[in-house]
């Protein structure tokens, strides 16, 4: 399989030019206030038998971006780039295209909507002016922990430019603990499946208030095949952030044995054509006879 959704960072650079690098991340978050690199990943990788992943920005800044771009061309298995670039200001966002897509594993772009202060973000005509260039590079756009605040504008976005391949990570963090708010997820999540040029992550659902388990997480998932097939979801494990939750092998084991209720061909869907289909990787899928 490949993962779809994996994060890398490193605390000595935290700091650059007096900027803090990943504001969201600090003592706080026990264990994982440390670094994460390359080597500990492909360890990671390699012990649960997972080819290659995805890496998926973790800060809105270039220097991000720039990492995770080097990252790629030092390791084989990093099959694609998710990085940030700055949707608000045009003129910014096409030089940043310029300069990343000069390296072809660089895939999609992804802004931190959950941690902007802006709930119109998606909405903004500026922002709208730089999805177009996305758009037009056959690049896609991520987004992350959706629910509440941006869910709807996500929809909004996919049905106004069809053009744009609509990402959204981790479901879009439904509300599990809360039946009364997982209807309003639910209404937002069907209609951004209504829209074709979305997709779906099954990634980084150690949700608050859920026991991570296959039978919990199964109305969920059953909700995810019915809203965007599987043809339209793919599987990540949201490494490092997942460790809060349980080791990667866990988090993997569940998803997996989520999908093995799909035939052969679905499964090799959700585990890797999606994937393979929605960033342009340049991988050759792998089925079993």
């Amino acid at each position: 399989m490949i993962d779809s959704h994996l994060h890398l960072w490193t605390l000595d650079t935290f700091v650059t030019g007096g900027v803090r690098h990943y504001p969201w991340l600090g003592p706080q978050h026990g264990e994982l206030y440390r670094s994460f690199g390359e080597d500990e990943a492909r360890e990671t990788l390699d012990a649960a038998g997972v080819r290659g992943a995805v890496l998926v920005q973790a800060d809105d800044t270039v220097a991000d971006t720039e990492s995770m771009l080097a990252v790629a061309a030092r390791n084989p298995w990093v099959f694609g780039v998710v990085g940030w670039i700055r949707l608000d200001e045009p003129a910014e966002a096409a030089e940043h295209l310029h300069r990343f897509t000069a390296q072809s594993v660089f895939k999609g772009v992804r802004h931190l909507v959950h941690d902007d202060p802006r709930d119109d973000f998606l909405d903004l005509p500026p922002v709208r002016a730089s999805l177009a260039l996305v758009a037009r590079r056959g690049l896609t756009l991520d987004i992350p922990d959706a629910y509440q605040r941006h869910l709807s504008s996500a929809v909004r976005l996919a049905r106004e430019m069809p053009e744009l391949t609509v990402v959204l990570d981790h479901l879009g963090k439904p509300p599990l603990a809360d039946p009364q708010l997982m209807d309003s997820w639910r209404a937002d999540f069907s209609a951004l499946g209504r829209e074709p040029n979305s997709v779906a992550k099954l990634s980084g659902l150690h949700l608050p208030g859920t026991e991570y388990t296959a039978d919990a997480l199964r109305p969920l998932f059953e909700s995810a095949l019915e809203a965007f097939g599987p043809e339209r979801l793919m599987i990540g494990c949201d490494w490092p952030v997942s460790t809060l939750g349980a080791p990667y092998g866990r988090t993997l084991d569940v998803l997996l044995e989520l999908v093995s209720s799909l035939s052969p061909s679905e499964q090799d869907l959700v585990l890797e054509e999606t994937a393979i289909r929605t960033y342009g990787l340049a991988v050759t899928p792998v089925t079993e006879d």
